[in-house]
């Protein structure tokens, strides 16, 4: 099995027919795919969202439509997706990049952060390493994610950072969150 960036993957769906029997709707790669996002070699392949929970579940269910890329996931919805994430250029316009993917409000565009890709979105995230490496960032601290790691984010200011010289491809799995005890 591949999982190395730039490599198609499948995503196969499930449902049902009309006497309820369980059928594979379709078996091919995501179909909304975006790589002109301000930094080459940054892929988000965008898998599937619900917009509600719990989620809808019916016979005619399609693939939720969405008219761009949207960094966080729908409001009380999920979102998973997979990010190909190439090595950390000096040059990467961040505020571009966030335009592009969505995500402007999540920015943190604040120059004493650690790194110019600091954002944080009101969800919880699970982020799983395919392959590669890639460093997570948050205001006081860093750990370095390596294949099969798992990062639960929790509505916190992070950054990601690909020290190394190879692409990384991550899965990412994002719920919709309230902010509680004055933390927002």
């Amino acid at each position: 099995m591949s999982v190395e960036p730039g490599t198609p993957f499948r995503r196969i769906v499930t449902g049902h027919r009309s006497d309820d029997r369980a059928v594979i709707v379709s078996d091919a790669p995501p179909t909304r795919v975006f790589d002109q996002l301000g930094e080459p070699g940054l892929v988000f392949y965008e898998v599937w969202n619900t917009c509600s929970s719990p989620a809808r579940i019916g016979r005619d269910d399609l693939e939720p439509a969405e008219e761009r890329l949207i960094l966080a996931p729908p409001e009380r919805g999920t979102r998973i997706r997979v990010l190909d994430i190439p090595p950390d250029r000096s040059d990467t316009d961040f505020e571009t990049v966030f335009d592009s993917i969505g995500g402007r409000e999540a920015h943190v565009a604040d120059p004493t952060r650690r790194h110019a890709s600091f954002h944080r979105t009101r969800s919880v995230d699970y982020g799983i390493v395919l392959s590669g490496e890639i460093t997570l960032l948050v205001d006081e601290g860093e750990t370095t994610l390596g294949p099969g790691d798992i990062v639960v984010q929790r509505g916190t200011n992070h950054g990601w950072i690909n020290r190394s010289s190879v692409p990384c491809r991550m899965a990412f799995v994002l719920i919709d969150g309230v902010f509680e005890d004055g933390i927002a």
